[in-house]
């Protein structure tokens, strides 16, 4: 809401009459400049919340604690005066969560909040408005003015905490964007170039079928002769059918799987996992794509470094995303697979995918699935695999 500059006058007056009835000491003043200061100085959040306890020890002599309220309305210690950074944060029992500051066994405990107005831009959207709470232990009972001092110190914290919360997320939805854009680009639009040669090749087959029919006119063909070349036309216009038909359906489940109002809500791919027989649907889907690409390029496939089992497999998994993956894998396989020579010194190219059951991968009785994909070809050098 816009206001007039005579509105903004009378709120600085209001203030500066209420800071004068505050009446804080110049300790209690430094403190709240120091911590706007270092607030600022220090960008990320872990050293963010050491400043948080560390200004009321070194200005106040007071020992405080901080912690913050998880999405499910869990509570942990982040950070301490005299440990710091809790890594990871320890689970918080009995921290009272009221809008209002209280006092209990020797620790009062001063709720922050954040902006009323800018909640619903939380990542998840916040319904009530406490980010956490703020311990303080003094060495002795607090009087009525520090009570008040420590009220106003922890809404600073909040209100920075807030916009801090606010440009993480805004950063990992502008990171997410930049990662997304990238990903379309390379499974979307650079894929979309084969329809030129789809195109081109049935354009042929339009030339072809033009010549036939001038031929047909002229009766310089025999009746087996025209059997023999529309049913090879037949042949190759179904087959490009199907690749283009193929094609749509591949670019369609990726576009999908890319533009959900969900990723763009969340900053994040969010995943919709489905039941699916996954060599068929997803690996096998994406190789048919590229199995002529690998012919053309003599790359043969070699399944017995451990290929997919014949039998059915079916897994909870995101199809769109998957395939992508595998559509990535096979893609890079066909720039980088090269020549090596093999323990019987013959010079082989190839490719071998599959998957192995890993026993009690995420605990007793809990295996896992690794699917991997092989190519020949030399190892990456150790610089160019720190950045995979």
């Amino acid at each position: 809401m816009d206001v007039n500059l005579g509105v903004i006058r009378e709120r600085l007056q209001t203030k500066k009459k209420q800071y004068e009835e505050y009446a804080f000491t110049a300790d209690q003043i430094n403190a709240i400049w120091a911590f706007f200061d270092l607030a600022q100085e220090y960008t990320t959040l872990e050293n963010f919340y050491r400043v948080c306890v560390l200004v009321p020890r070194e200005f106040l002599n007071c020992e405080s604690k901080l912690y913050l309220l998880g999405d499910q309305g869990n509570v942990t210690l982040v950070a301490t005066s005299t440990e710091g950074l809790v890594e990871p944060p320890r689970p918080a029992e009995g921290i009272p969560l009221d809008e209002e500051a209280s006092f209990q066994n020797g620790s009062y405990f001063f709720p922050f909040k954040g902006n009323r107005k800018l909640l619903s831009l939380l990542a998840p959207p916040q319904e009530k408005p406490v980010l956490g709470v703020l311990e303080i232990l003094p060495p002795e009972p607090l009087a009525e003015h520090d009570f008040l001092f420590f009220q106003k110190y922890a809404n600073r914290i909040g209100y920075n905490l807030h916009i801090k919360l606010l440009m993480a997320h805004t950063q990992e939805h502008i990171k997410f964007v930049n990662e997304l854009v990238a990903d379309i680009e390379h499974n979307v639009i650079v894929p979309n170039m084969y329809y030129r040669y789809l195109f081109r090749t049935l354009r042929q087959k339009i030339d072809f079928l033009r010549e036939l029919e001038e031929n047909i006119k002229s009766r310089s063909f025999s009746q087996e002769k025209i059997a023999g070349a529309l049913e090879h036309l037949h042949r190759e216009l179904l087959n490009h059918y199907q690749q283009i038909e193929k094609h749509y359906e591949t670019v369609s489940l990726f576009l999908e799987s890319l533009l959900r109002r969900e990723h763009f809500e969340k900053g994040r791919f969010v995943l919709r996992k489905r039941p699916c027989r996954f060599a068929k649907e997803v690996i096998e889907a994406q190789f048919e794509r590229y199995r002529k690409r690998f012919e053309k390029a003599g790359i043969a496939i070699d399944n017995r470094l451990g290929g997919v089992p014949d039998e059915e497999f079916i897994m909870a998994v995101d199809v769109g995303l998957l395939s992508q993956v595998y559509a990535n894998l096979f893609s890079n396989a066909l720039k980088y697979t090269r020549e090596v020579v093999d323990q019987d010194g013959h010079r082989v190219k190839f490719i071998s995918f599959g998957r192995e059951i890993l026993p009690d991968f995420f605990g007793p009785g809990r295996p896992g699935v690794k699917f991997n994909v092989f190519s020949t070809g030399p190892h990456l050098s150790s610089e160019e695999a720190q950045k995979v």
